[in-house]
């Protein structure tokens, strides 16, 4: 099967061109005036605009809110810059399928664009510098990923770390890296970067507005999403707030509350995680990790998917669930799952965990036959016993 990547990409970009049209809809109907351009700040809740069609302009008010994102960051290393590579913006940008594309970073964004160009017919070579792929995740749930991945023939490199580049990115590269078995050089056609993200704070005068950033370059906010400057909040990735769309939607909300005369925290959110991949990871509350770090007692079970009876009739058995409950009592601290409509079955169980559930109700509910989330009847069966003293 040959896969059209132009088609591909022109329906990624009209699915873009409708979003900007929606909101640029929003704009024009609620009355609010919208400038394009360049700002920065000049001085407390005062920005100047460089405006797109040329001229500048200065914008004052009672309240501002900053909301400028993140972008791919760029390790140092020797040539990797002159190589040009790719970020996930010219990942998403290309009009071919890489010979060889080597990716280097095996987070949320590596992995998916990995398999994404595997799937238009690439070789991949996945390049990541921790022992397993998505490290925020626990280690079974990476090496079910991993696995899948590798299933699918990308090259999977863990424990590896690029040393230096040579070459330029579409046409011919040359990765040298550091692993546990000794140096070691591969050669591809293209090199795509995804090794995490810098908050976008640099050079826009925050100084002069008085807001404070940690030593990350992420704005100090307290809990309500306020500056260190009165009047001045901040929202989504530049506040720090987890790198997701839902998150800083939900940023949205708490200033928008806050400014409304409430009081809104950002503190205790429910955020859940979702890899998608085919088939995709999810995860809401804290996962084995996270609980062991933290010294918080826990019971576990897991059901490998294959004991879901929908994935009799789906052939989707690859994967497993996980949940976490408290040893102290019923509640559920976290549940994951890799497989099929993942994403789905972990809002099942994160509307259960924000009404403060015991496991028990998930475990002795009736789902509908057949469905995923059938399958947490079974898997919370599992959970043992809490101990009594």
């Amino acid at each position: 099967m040959t896969i059209d990547v132009c088609a591909v990409l022109a329906r990624k970009r009209g699915m873009i061109e409708r979003e900007v049209s929606f909101h640029l809809g929003a704009y024009k109907s609620s009355g609010a005036s919208l400038v394009m351009g360049d700002g920065r700040f000049v001085g407390p809740r005062t920005i100047e605009v460089q405006l797109n069609e040329g001229g500048l302009r200065t914008l004052n008010a009672d309240e501002m809110i900053v909301n400028v994102g993140s972008h791919a960051a760029m390790p140092v290393i020797p040539g990797l810059e002159a190589a040009n590579p790719l970020t996930h913006i010219g990942a998403l940008n290309l009009d071919y399928a890489p010979a060889h594309l080597i990716v280097l970073g095996g987070g949320y964004v590596g992995v998916e664009l990995a398999q994404a160009y595997r799937r238009f017919g690439s070789r991949v070579t996945i390049v990541q510098r921790a022992p397993h792929l998505v490290p925020l995740e626990d280690v079974d749930a990476a090496d079910e990923l991993q696995g899948l991945l590798r299933d699918e023939g990308i090259d999977v490199l863990t424990s590896a770390e690029t040393i230096s580049v040579e070459g330029l990115s579409g046409a011919s590269v040359r990765i040298v890296m550091r692993t546990p078995d000794g140096e070691r050089k591969i050669e591809g056609s293209d090199l795509l970067v995804a090794t995490g993200r810098i908050p976008n704070t640099a050079g826009i005068g925050l100084d002069k507005a008085g807001v404070e950033l940690d030593e990350q370059g992420y704005i100090r906010v307290n809990e309500y999403l306020q500056t260190t400057a009165p009047g001045t909040w901040v929202i989504g990735e530049a506040a720090g707030s987890p790198h997701f769309t839902h998150v800083s939607v939900d940023d949205f909300r708490v200033v928008r509350d806050n400014l409304s005369g409430g009081k809104h925290s950002k503190r205790d959110r429910l955020v859940p995680h979702t890899v998608f991949t085919d088939p995709p990871l999810a995860r809401v509350g804290i996962n084995e990790r996270e609980a062991e770090q933290k010294g918080v007692a826990f019971r576990v079970a897991t059901l490998p998917l294959s004991n879901v009876l929908r994935t009799e009739a789906t052939d989707e058995t690859r994967g497993f669930m996980k949940v976490l409950v408290s040893a102290e009592d019923d509640n559920i601290l976290g549940f994951s799952k890799i497989g099929s409509e993942a994403g789905e079955v972990v809002a099942v169980v994160q509307a259960a965990m924000l009404a403060k559930l015991p496991y028990t109700q998930l475990r002795d509910a009736i789902f509908s036959h057949l469905t995923m989330a059938e399958g947490l009847g079974p898997l919370f069966a599992n959970v043992p016993q809490r101990q009594v003293n």
